[in-house]
């Protein structure tokens, strides 16, 4: 237990990302498929609640109800489904390439604009008139 030879699992930074990344999804997954469980047991509630307890037996209102909540459950499973296919992990890592790539001409461009107001050779001069 606390010995000097514990032994570490050494695992690359893109398993270790793959590894959240399908963590993730497993978990929206499961959110999805908890959504339709409560979904269909809501249903039958509503319908239950409207036909056979009476309330608001004159006008169907559970069917309202449940398009509502289906359409809110479609959106949810295009979010999960479909959605994270196109915008996954590839389109995260493009974005992040840009952005990068963005950052490095931007700095880049400063750093001209700081050779070409401030020379190092003038600096270097005044550094040596100052030591002397």
């Amino acid at each position: 237990m606390f010995s000097k030879n514990k032994k570490t699992s050494k695992i690359d930074v893109e398993q270790h990302e793959l590894l959240e990344h399908a963590h993730v999804r497993i978990r929206e997954k499961k959110r999805l498929y908890n959504h339709f469980i409560v979904f269909l047991v809501g249903s039958v509630f509503l319908v239950l609640i409207n036909k056979i307890l009476k309330y608001g037996e004159a006008y169907d209102w559970f069917i309202w109800a449940i398009t509502f909540w289906a359409f809110l459950f479609v959106i949810h499973a295009v979010n999960v489904l479909l959605a994270k296919k196109f915008m996954g992990l590839d389109w995260e890592r493009r974005q992040r390439e840009k952005l990068v790539e963005k950052q490095k001409q931007k700095i880049a461009e400063i750093q001209k604009e700081i050779e070409t107001e401030f020379p190092l050779s003038n600096i270097n001069q005044k550094k040596d008139q100052w030591e002397n």
